[in-house]
């Protein structure tokens, strides 16, 4: 069989990590594939300033990265990034499909765009699919052209049929196998021996992405306000946020983590910043979910997705914060409902 394209952009963790779930999963089933990040497909230098751009907007004005989101879901804007989109990737684009590939796969929007003007005007000839890492659906995740659309929950899916009239299908979480519900305590104990932390402290797990980024240092502060846990901070690679929160004596500051799904399982509640990736595999691993301090734009969307189906609270104060923290401490995460492989579904649609 023809091998499998997959898209994916080094921005953040999220869109590489579910490409190479996607890949590993093909790769196991005894599809050939081959990897490209988006970023590299654009003229010299862009992808670089994009990236930087990105960061340096989330860690010094994150507001204005929720205005820009707000300005790009409106349809001339969307439209308008689209075409940017095609117009600055499509000749390298084209040429890391290849002569012949079984299909393409996008893990990041902007790719998404691409691939759907490309098969519109066709350019390409294979089925297209688009798979969604965030619960919430920006339009810039979907695109006219996509054959499928994979959503990572139902109510997804039916903002993509419903809304923008697009193909669309639920889909298991594209997570590695390794972050599975815990299995009991000794389960907890071994995994706290792994990654080095206490064994009978309650542990809160802090998290924001591979660039430490989001209101961490308030968010931790509030967490040591409650007493109802010991915050264990992932830092990702943000050195100064590590040292700093160290510093304070009260914190179990990390840097970046390789083993997640052993971290997952060693605590007993997550706070994020409604991060996409890392809802997933808290979701995956039955661990109780909080939402708090969410960033703008895409954090305060998925947000809102993870509270209205119940997968997350979502304290919006840290009056509210303690209260949350304290039930989550006793609560019992429901088993996850049974989605399609999205492998699965990937191949479907090739060979249909």
């Amino acid at each position: 069989m023809e091998s499998v394209l997959i898209v994916s952009a080094s921005i953040g963790a999220g869109h590489d990590g579910c490409a190479a779930e996607i890949a590993r999963r093909l790769e196991t089933a005894g599809v050939a594939v081959r990897r490209a990040d988006y970023l590299d497909l654009l003229p010299a230098g862009w992808g670089q300033t994009i990236k930087q751009a990105y960061a340096r907007q989330l860690t010094y004005a994150p507001a204005s990265w929720g205005w820009l989101l707000d300005a790009m879901a409106r349809p001339p804007a969307t439209r308008s990034a689209a075409w940017l989109a095609t117009k600055a990737a499509q000749r390298r684009l084209r040429e890391a499909t290849g002569p012949s590939p079984a299909a393409a796969v996008s893990t990041y929007p902007l790719a998404t765009q691409v691939l759907g003007r490309l098969r519109l005007a066709g350019l390409l000839t294979v089925p297209a699919v688009a798979v969604l890492t965030d619960p919430a659906v920006h339009p810039l995740c979907v695109a006219p052209g996509i054959d499928l659309h994979l959503a990572p929950n139902e109510e997804a899916t039916g903002v993509i049929r419903d809304r923008f009239g697009l193909p669309a299908l639920t889909s298991e979480p594209l997570v590695d196998p390794a972050f599975r519900p815990r299995r009991g305590p000794a389960d907890v104990l071994a995994a706290r021996q792994r990654v080095g932390l206490p064994p009978d402290d309650r542990l809160v797990l802090v998290v924001a992405g591979s660039w430490g980024v989001g209101d961490i240092d308030a968010t931790v502060h509030d967490l040591i306000a409650t007493s109802a846990a010991i915050p264990v901070v992932v830092c990702g690679r943000n050195t100064a946020l590590r040292e700093r929160l160290a510093a304070t004596g009260k914190v179990i500051a990390l840097g970046w983590v390789d083993d997640m799904p052993s971290m997952l399982h060693a605590v007993d509640v997550v706070v994020q910043n409604a991060g996409g990736l890392t809802s997933v595999e808290t979701l995956a691993s039955g661990v109780p979910l909080i939402s708090y301090r969410c960033l703008p734009g895409h954090g305060v969307a998925n947000a809102a997705v993870l509270e209205r189906l119940g997968l997350a609270t979502w304290p919006r104060s840290a009056a509210e914060l303690g209260p949350a923290l304290r039930a989550a401490l006793r609560a019992t995460v429901a088993p996850r409902v049974a989605a399609p492989d999205a492998t699965d579904l990937i191949m479907k649609s090739v060979t249909r």
